[in-house]
This record gives C-alpha cells, structure tokens and sequence, in this order.
C-alpha cells in the first residue's frame, strides 16, 4: 500500500514518520532525497548551479541552503525554477527506492509539497499531519530560531492547511503530548494494515 504523509513545516510529520517507521512501515524521505541529488559531485548540483550561479555554493562546496532558501521562499518563479530541477531527480529515486521495498507492506512517502505538486491522487491513502497556524509560527522561532517574518513567509509559500485536509484519508492533529500523537499514528497504522490487507 503507498501511503503519502505530509504537513505543514513545523507540524511534526518528522517524528510521525519515525513513528511510523517504528510500527513497520517503510519510510521513504522526500527532504533526504532532495538533499542526496543536490550533494556535492552530482548532476543536480551542477544544474542548481547552472540556474542560479556560484554564490549558491559554501566555501566548501555545497548548496547552502539557507542562502537558497531565501532566493526561493519569497519568488515563487525561483522556486519553481529550483523545483524543475530537484523534483524529477527526487521522482526517479523515489521509485528506486521503492521498486526495492517489500512487496507486502505499507511505504510511507514522506513529502512535504505533495499537496503542492499535486501528487495526492497517486497514493492509495493520504496522512496529514495538521497543528493550528500560530502553533507552527511558535515551534519555528522557539525550534528552529527564524524570525517571525521568516516563519511565516515560509507557511505562506505553502499549500493551507484547509488545501491538505481537501486530500486527506486520515487528519492527525498534533497539538497533544508525544504519547498523544504516538496512539493516534498507531490507530491510523492499524486501519492502513487491514486496509493492506483487505
């Protein structure tokens, strides 16, 4: 069963994919895809570069993310000029990675644009990971330490969270404790399994 998770930034889909992994699903990382085909010494690198020239580099070498992040978070042309370049390779690992995965089971495509890319329809189910508006604003500057500005640029330059609810199978508020969230991704693991398994 192919499973999309996606939330807002900052609405803990990380620690609901852990979570997830836990229980036995695989797990398949869209923001660790996207790092891997922009490292240093591969195609996607040098196209970025090619796009928006050296100063996207660290003295080292590598994209700096946060100086890309800027560029594209307030433009929405740049940002869909870097996504032109990033989202086919991400999709061809994706499927790699996949076809490698077990033929049982479910795989959990953790994508924090799927609403955005507009990839809800190809998955058998869909988990949002939804927290109120001002409670992704709070854990960006108290986790992260962006500014407020940052923050909510950031939120702004993502789908709503009516769009995600709009797609999804299953809503997981995490607005609880840990030990809330931790029950509420087991009963959403348990109903994907019979599901799997119908």
């Amino acid at each position: 069963m192919r499973v999309g998770l996606t939330g807002g930034v900052a609405s803990g889909k990380s620690t609901v994919a852990a979570i997830l992994a836990e229980l036995g699903a695989v797990v398949i990382d869209a923001d660790l895809l996207a790092r891997e085909v922009v490292e240093q010494g591969t195609p996607g690198l040098a196209a970025v570069v090619e796009a928006f020239g050296p100063t996207v580099l660290t003295a080292d070498g590598d994209l700096d993310r946060p100086k890309m992040g800027a560029i594209v978070f307030n433009d929405t042309e740049k940002r869909r000029l870097l996504e032109s370049i990033v989202h086919p390779l991400v999709f061809a690992r994706y499927a790699e990675l996949e076809a490698s995965a077990p033929k049982t089971g479910i795989v959990v495509h953790d994508i924090p644009l799927l609403v955005e890319s507009g990839r809800a329809a190809e998955f058998d189910a869909v988990i949002v990971v939804d927290v109120p508006h001002q409670t992704q604003v709070e854990r960006m500057l108290r986790d992260r330490g962006w500014t407020e500005e940052d923050a909510r640029a950031r939120i702004a330059a993502q789908a709503s969270a009516a769009e995600r609810r709009a797609v999804a199978t299953f809503v997981i508020e995490n607005t609880g404790t840990l030990e809330d969230l931790r029950h509420r991704v087991t009963e959403v693991f348990e109903e994907l399994r019979r599901r799997a398994e119908a």
